[in-house]
């Protein structure tokens, strides 16, 4: 039986979303569910590939974590452009589907936002929507953010994703918005699940610290997963 999979996107670069993997993973393998977290695509640095092989006892290879990896910090269509190599949507579906038969539950951290262009012809969006997984929308509880979450959900509904979670991930200093920011998405997008995910210290994406922060804030952890 192919694992369950679940795609954690987000608003855009730096909201939080290898955070919010990591802590999901720990808080699953915590609860010996047999979980592995993979991000296909990555630019620039892998600090984010090396902290989910370090989360997951190096069980699976980082070329494994990611298989689509291009050193300039730039979108991957970019990117491959400079490289002459083009990353089919069909492939990346596949390389996903083959880690997720060796776990029960297998977490997919997107690379900036929903549609960052992936490829020739395809998005963050429509690989979620190829992979026909549930989704999760990473966002940052801070002006700006009630935007960026409806404009995320909107173009994730375009490709037949209408039901999607929330994570709010809260900041070391609130500004004013923060205290209505998830109210009023929950409002205007009824269907979704939201929580709020404490702001966790300046050492949060240490990873002995997201196991620690994952016991700590399970209860948050396990709404969000269902």
């Amino acid at each position: 039986m192919q694992a369950k999979i679940i795609f954690i996107t987000g608003t855009d670069t730096g909201v939080g979303k290898t955070l919010l993997t990591g802590l999901l993973l720990g808080y699953l393998r915590q609860r010996r569910v047999r979980a592995l977290a993979m991000k296909p695509f990555c630019s620039g640095d892998r600090a984010d590939v090396e902290l989910l092989y370090t989360l997951q006892q190096r069980e699976l290879r980082q070329e494994e974590i990611n298989p689509f990896y291009f050193p300039e910090p730039l979108a991957p269509i970019v990117a491959a452009r400079k490289h002459n190599r083009l990353v089919p949507l069909e492939e990346a579906i596949t390389r996903i589907e083959t880690v997720a038969t060796r776990c029960d539950l297998l977490l997919v951290e997107g690379i900036g936002g929903a549609c960052v262009p992936l490829g020739e012809d395809y998005l963050v969006a429509d690989l979620i929507a190829g992979l026909g997984c549930q989704t999760i929308v990473v966002s940052s509880n801070r002006l700006g953010t009630i935007h960026a979450t409806l404009a995320t959900c909107y173009s994730l509904g375009r490709v037949g994703i209408s039901k999607v979670r929330i994570a709010l991930m809260e900041q070391r200093k609130p500004d004013l918005s923060s205290r209505t920011n998830g109210g009023i998405l929950k409002e205007l997008l009824e269907a979704s699940v939201m929580v709020s995910v404490p702001y966790l210290g300046s050492n949060a994406s240490n990873w002995k610290q997201i196991n620690r922060s994952a016991k700590k804030i399970k209860k948050t952890l396990a709404k969000l997963l269902g």
